[in-house]
This record gives C-alpha cells, sequence and structure tokens, in this order.
C-alpha cells in the first residue's frame, strides 16, 4: 500500500500491547495470500530463535532473533511497522504452504488487501 492502513496498524499495535497471538488475519502480500494468528514481535522472535537453535546448520542464527528488537516502539510510542504471524500459511490453490503452519513476518505498508480470520482450505 502507498499509504499504511491506520487500521491494520492499530490492529497490530493492539497485538503487541496484549501479548497475545489469538488475533487470525489473511493479508495479500506481492499476490500472495497468508493466513495465520498474529504475534506480539516479542513472542515471535522467541519462537523462531528456539526452532534455529535445535537446528545444526542455522543453530548460530537463533542469536539474532533471539536479541530484543530496537526498542519497544509500543512502549514509545511508535507505530508497530510490521505483522508477526505464528502457525501461518501461504495458500496457493486448495493448499496450505507448509502444512503445520510458519513463521512469516510482513511489513504493514506491503499488504494490499487484508481480512480479519484465518482462511481454510481443504485437501482433497
Amino acid at each position: 500500500m502507498s499509504n499504511t492502513d491506520e487500521l491494520l496498524v492499530a490492529i497490530s499495535a493492539a497485538v503487541e500491547s496484549e501479548r497475545s497471538n489469538q488475533m487470525s488475519l489473511t493479508v495479500v502480500v506481492g499476490g500472495a495470500v497468508i493466513t495465520g494468528r498474529l504475534a506480539p514481535e516479542a513472542v515471535w522472535r522467541e519462537r523462531v530463535a528456539e526452532v534455529l537453535k535445535d537446528s545444526d546448520k542455522l543453530g548460530p542464527f537463533s542469536d539474532v532473533f533471539a536479541r530484543s528488537p530496537r526498542g519497544d516502539r509500543t512502549g514509545r510510542g511508535e507505530a508497530p511497522t510490521h505483522l508477526h504471524f505464528h502457525l501461518a500459511r501461504i495458500l496457493q490453490g486448495s493448499l496450505g504452504i507448509p502444512e503445520t503452519g510458519g513463521m512469516y513476518r510482513v511489513a504493514i505498508k506491503d499488504v494490499s488487501a487484508w481480512t480479519v480470520g484465518d482462511l481454510s482450505y481443504f485437501d482433497r
């Protein structure tokens, strides 16, 4: 979006302040449809760090995610700039990739469309 959607920023700020991952959202970014639950950035970073730490090849990168982000934007009155998806899938036709859900970070300014809720898909 050329102008960041203030409602989407407000939703992200509410997720950050509540430290909850119960808000389901579906967004379109660069033509891709991503659906899942939003998580606060700190929780998202912690989970990614845990997953990477268990990997032989990617373990050294876990520290990058374990570090706290530059300041607490919501505590300083700055608006969130990214959505942090947990248990998310990229929808392609009737498939959700990955099946188990992934961790995605999406710039709010790049969202071209969105809706509240997690879109379902069917395996046939």
